[in-house]
């Protein structure tokens, strides 16, 4: 699909979207938790869908309330022999389920799609046959072949390339009942995304103890819950393209994004302030231009803020300098790179400096660009064409749906001329 985007003037409300990464979460725990769940606002993105499907696939019976809710039913994990699961294009899925598809004692074989295939998922390798369970990969990537069962125990990770392995490791070794062991972590990255599986585990009733983020342990004293409620959060990942959006060519104002979340990608109202944004906290974040300039982030932790954070650059004056792109080479693309490419076609020059990337603001032109089947970066690039000087054409535009369908509908409701 293509999408073209002319300049524009935004104006209006616009209500965020689901967070799939706590909707993805909570799939994972309506299936651990034995019983029955009740998940409000739930989202429907691509990687949301696969989420759904792979615990249907484990055993959950999915059904959708009067009031649009996502009831779930599960027994637990309950596995047949022979078991084909599929990812999506889902890291967080495949990295969060992999651990809990081990604690069954059938084989699972582990499939994904699109650039999923290609990232390298070594971990399990390395880690699984210390908790007892075989699996079998393609030289670190998919597919995989799993069969348990777990069996918790005092381990040590490595935390340095993605928080989402320790997210799986975390639920699993919770519903497998944990008593008196714990996981330390060397390195770990994206703190706050470890944050919200915790917050998550917690409404099931399950307890962890995080000791300064270096060791999670498990004192074995979970809460026996017949029905839990959850709600999903507004995504901050999602509603940071809105925001820029809103700082570029608005005002607008964004509602349902919870100041006090865990999410990473909160951090992006940090980046607004020091941009010279204009911002006011009522029942939602209204943001609008201003005389905008040149700031300095660190995105090590929030990694997924790099297109966002580019295209608000993009529209400020001087050169701003974004730490954390070491964390960039195994997304839906080589984002440093791609952002570097798709960006220059516009115009913008953009450095890659070691950990570093220097974005030097200034006018950007239409042009012709591609997602390269990444949704982050679609959706960057209509947010900087808002102030392009021509039409922007954005290539294999649906790649947005993986995590925010809704996005072009949302830009149109505003003012967007798409």
């Amino acid at each position: 699909m293509q999408v073209t985007i002319r300049p524009s003037i935004l104006k209006g409300e616009i209500l965020a979207p689901a967070s799939k990464s706590s909707m993805q979460r909570a799939c994972a725990a309506a299936l651990l938790h034995a019983g029955k769940t009740v998940i409000r606002h739930p989202g429907h993105s691509n990687d949301d869908k696969a989420a759904m499907r792979v615990i249907r696939a484990l055993g959950a019976e999915l059904s959708e309330g009067k009031d649009g809710e996502l009831r779930v039913k599960s027994p637990g994990v309950r596995a047949s022999g022979g078991l084909e699961v599929n990812c999506g294009e889902s890291g967080l899925g495949l990295r969060m389920f992999a651990p809990i598809m081990g604690l069954s004692d059938q084989v699972i074989k582990v499939r994904g799609e699109g650039s999923l295939v290609s990232r390298p998922m070594d971990f399990f390798d390395e880690v699984f046959p210390e908790l007892g369970i075989r699996v079998i990969s393609n030289g670190g990537k998919l597919p995989l072949e799993i069969q348990g069962p777990l069996k918790p125990r005092d381990i040590t990770i490595d935390g340095s390339l993605s928080s989402q392995f320790l997210t799986g490791l975390l639920f699993a070794f919770a519903a497998a009942g944990a008593h008196g062991v714990g996981i330390k972590v060397n390195n770990l990255k994206s703190k706050p995304y470890i944050d919200l599986t915790l917050a998550v585990m917690s409404e099931f009733g399950w307890k962890v103890e995080n000791r300064n983020y270096e060791e999670f342990f498990f004192p074995g004293s979970a809460e026996t819950r017949a029905i839990v409620e959850y709600t999903v959060e507004g995504d901050w990942s999602g509603g940071a393209f809105l925001l820029v959006a809103g700082a570029v060519a608005g005002p607008i104002t964004v509602k349902g994004l919870d100041i006090n979340s865990t999410q990473a990608d909160k951090a992006i109202m940090l980046a607004l302030r020091d941009s010279g944004a204009k911002i006011d906290m009522g029942e939602g974040i209204l943001i609008g231009p201003a005389a905008l300039k040149a700031f300095a982030f660190d995105a090590t932790d929030c990694p997924d803020l790099f297109p966002p954070l580019v295209a608000l650059a993009a529209c400020c004056e001087g050169v701003t300098v974004i730490r954390g792109v070491s964390r960039l080479a195994h997304k839906e693309s080589n984002r440093g790179l791609t952002l570097q490419d798709e960006f220059g076609k516009m115009g913008l020059k953009i450095e890659l400096d070691g950990d570093r990337m220097l974005v030097h603001g200034g006018p950007l032109r239409g042009a012709n660009v591609h997602s390269r089947h990444d949704h982050r970066i679609a959706m960057a690039c209509a947010v900087g064409a808002m102030r392009a000087d021509g039409p922007v054409t954005i290539e294999e535009a649906e790649a947005i749906n993986k995590s925010y369908p809704d996005f072009y509908d949302h830009l149109k409701l505003l003012g967007g001329q798409l």
